[in-house]
């Protein structure tokens, strides 16, 4: 987690955010010196991610404040378990409150409905990845904690692969066409890799040397159809309207990745809270 780019510029932003103007009711209730312990426990079964994020921010709000994870990120958490400590002045503490928690409930989040799909999809030999439908600025974040709920990465950005979609292929004129022209300038080792919609354009695909075919937005009847069509001449993606009740329906013998947005774009936060012990 430590070497997650942007960490720290996201973790300023959100602190000013917050914090910008300070903590007024804290600045009038607690004297200089006024110290006190707290933790964070979670509201229920889930699994933890961010807990270095939420000890970085307490550093970042005071260097004072010291943090002691009870549990490590990927961890699956009963309900009431502690998973942080924190310790010193009460104002700073309070101060990094909401954006510790902000960060850990949005990750941890994440974490959990990406651990529900990944152990969905055990023992079917079917990868489980993400997409690059993330909160802008956050996608090193999301995808860190999708991984940590048992989940894979696609693709982080545009120039890490190459997928042909259908307005590329619309511009183009025709699959081959792109592919034609995206072989030609993709280094070598790169994979091509075919949006189809159709089983036209699964046989498109296939025929202009695609190495992936994408299978967007088809049912399991369609799916089986195009995998049968694709026999065993291309990698398998499936993407598009999977959910965890029908992962079962999807994860059939031919396919190799299903790729599910939903791991960040529709994962509710999860429920973790700060308790304050009282003044040391």
């Amino acid at each position: 987690m430590n070497s997650l780019p942007r960490t720290d510029l996201l973790i300023d932003l959100a602190l000013e955010e917050d914090l910008g103007l300070g903590d007024l009711t804290s600045r009038a209730i607690f004297p200089a010196g006024h110290v006190s312990r707290a933790f964070i426990s979670a509201g229920h079964d889930l699994v933890i991610c961010g807990l270095g994020v939420a000890a970085r921010v307490f550093a970042r709000v005071d260097p004072a404040l010291r943090t002691k994870a009870r549990a490590r990120d990927g961890d699956r958490v009963r309900k009431g378990r502690r998973v942080m400590e924190i310790a010193g002045p009460t104002g700073s503490l309070l101060g990094a409150e909401r954006t510790a928690l902000n960060f850990i409930q949005r990750l941890s989040g994440i974490a959990t409905l990406s651990r529900g799909f990944a152990d969905a999809a055990a023992g079917t030999g079917v990868r489980i990845v993400d997409t690059r439908k993330t909160t802008p600025g956050f996608r090193a974040l999301e995808k860190y904690a999708v991984r940590c709920g048992g989940c894979h990465n696609h693709r982080s950005s545009l120039g890490e692969h190459v997928l042909i979609k259908d307005n590329h292929i619309i511009a183009a004129g025709s699959i081959a066409r792109a592919v034609q022209m995206t072989r030609a300038a993709a280094p070598h080792l790169a994979r091509i890799e075919v949006e189809a919609k159709t089983l036209e354009e699964v046989r498109g695909a296939v025929g202009a040397g695609a190495d992936v075919v994408l299978l967007d937005n088809m049912s399991p009847p369609q799916v089986a159809r195009a995998v049968a069509a694709i026999g065993g001449r291309a990698a398998v993606e499936v993407s598009g309207g999977v959910r965890l009740s029908t992962l079962s329906d999807y994860a059939m013998p031919g396919v190799d990745v299903i790729s599910i947005g939903a791991l960040t774009h529709s994962a509710p936060a999860a429920d973790l809270s700060l308790t304050v012990l009282g003044r040391r």
